[in-house]
């Protein structure tokens, strides 16, 4: 019996693992679990560097053990979290072991990019609960992460919020879902801070205004790929592997409100959706309550008060990199490995003031002409793939930086 199905037959706390705490969505997520404290018991928070942030929610939520994946052994911190209760370990090997650790029920994967990877599949191959907010995993290594977390038994439950709502909104069978009578399924983009500025100003706009999102309060780096609309070129991939839908079949709507989450496309006509306020703890409170509903701290939604739903098509001249991960996701193999890596390397140039706003395309697609597509079977042969397209996009940056002087 998994971990999973051990939970699901129990009616102990479900004891719980969140990778990235002090991210956006930990903090969403540890803040749904302080309002069930019978439900949940927090066994393991991890973290990259932020040492204060980490102590203080280890001080408040009080888990067995806390990972700093980016620091090295330092005695010092090992005392001050124990004063916590807490015992401390290191560096990125850790995170694999509490994300599979045998006292660990469910793991909510919250580590942005492509360091999220190993600890996010040790969850899946030890059948682990997973709370999928890292769609990298997906991205880079979509056939291994799915067929290890079908010989497990793992649960998958989607955390980004469109994957969530389309999971709402389809027929369920038992712990998963089925595409019975489904012709498609629409992602919605609210489009970003630059869905209406001019496509000559782009070039000139700084990382402060890329990250201010109309809608959603989210890290640097996510917010500049919504403002891009990788992110959603990645929701893309990822919803191809958790719905098994090929990529003619996923669509994306721009809808500025973020109200409609997502929709699902049935062969009679219908269209089913699922609407909140742009909260990620309504996404997070169904998951973790799943097949349950509980409380998760959002808003009623007042549609009379919202007044009006918009949707329109994306425009591909403004947003290239949405049709490069389609075709990442039509070529598959290692391919979308090396757009999700390009793309995080292009992404830290811009926010260090190295690479336009409108250079991160071309280096994306310069890194997807020079790597050679092949096979994503293993881990290693995607984290090849993975190193190599950071080669290729830091050269390219470093070509467009000398051309820009």
């Amino acid at each position: 019996m998994t971990p999973a199905q051990r939970h699901a037959d129990s009616r102990q706390a479900l004891g719980l693992v969140i990778l990235g705490a002090t991210g956006s969505i930990g903090s969403s997520t540890l803040d749904v679990v302080a309002r069930h404290p019978q439900r949940y018991s927090v066994r393991a928070l991890t973290a990259h560097t932020s040492t204060q942030r980490l102590l203080k929610l280890c001080d408040r939520h009080r888990p067995r053990q806390a990972v700093l994946s980016g620091c090295v052994e330092d005695a010092a911190l090992r005392r001050r979290f124990a004063e916590a209760g807490c015992e401390l370990r290191f560096g990125p090997a850790a995170l694999a072991e509490v994300a599979a650790a045998v006292e660990c029920d469910a793991v909510m994967a919250a580590i942005v990019g492509a360091a999220g990877l190993p600890a996010t599949l040790a969850a899946a191959c030890a059948g682990k609960r997973v709370l999928l907010a890292n769609k990298e995993a997906l991205v880079m290594a979509g056939p291994l992460f799915m067929r290890a977390a079908g010989e497990a038994g793992a649960v998958l439950l989607p955390i980004d919020s469109e994957h969530n709502a389309v999971f709402q909104c389809l027929p369920q069978e038992g712990a998963g879902v089925s595409l019975r009578g489904v012709r498609r399924i629409q992602l919605t983009a609210s489009g970003g801070p630059f869905r209406v500025t001019p496509l000559e100003r782009l070039a000139r706009v700084t990382p402060d205004e890329a990250c201010a999102h109309p809608n959603w309060v989210m890290g640097r780096k996510i917010s500049v790929d919504s403002a891009t609309m990788m992110n959603k070129g990645l929701e893309v991939i990822e919803a191809h592997w958790l719905f098994g839908l090929p990529a003619e079949r996923i669509g994306v709507l721009i809808h500025p409100q973020s109200v409609v989450h997502s929709l699902v496309e049935y062969l009679d006509g219908s269209v089913i959706a699922q609407l909140s306020h742009p909260d990620m703890r309504v996404p997070i409170a169904h998951a973790l309550g799943f097949p349950e509903r509980i409380d998760s701290g959002a808003r009623t939604l007042d549609l009379g008060a919202v007044g009006q739903l918009s949707f329109g098509q994306p425009d591909a001249a403004r947003f290239p990199c949405l049709e490069l991960a389609y075709g990442a996701l039509r070529a598959g193999g290692n391919v979308p490995a090396v757009l999700n890596a390009a793309n995080e390397v292009a992404v830290q140039a811009f926010l260090a003031g190295r690479l336009r706003f409108t250079g991160i395309a071309p280096v994306i697609e310069e890194a997807l002409a020079r790597v050679a597509a092949g096979t994503a079977a293993s881990l290693e042969h995607v984290m090849d793939a993975d190193a190599r397209a950071r080669r290729a996009a830091a050269d390219s940056v470093m070509r467009l930086m000398g051309q820009a002087a």
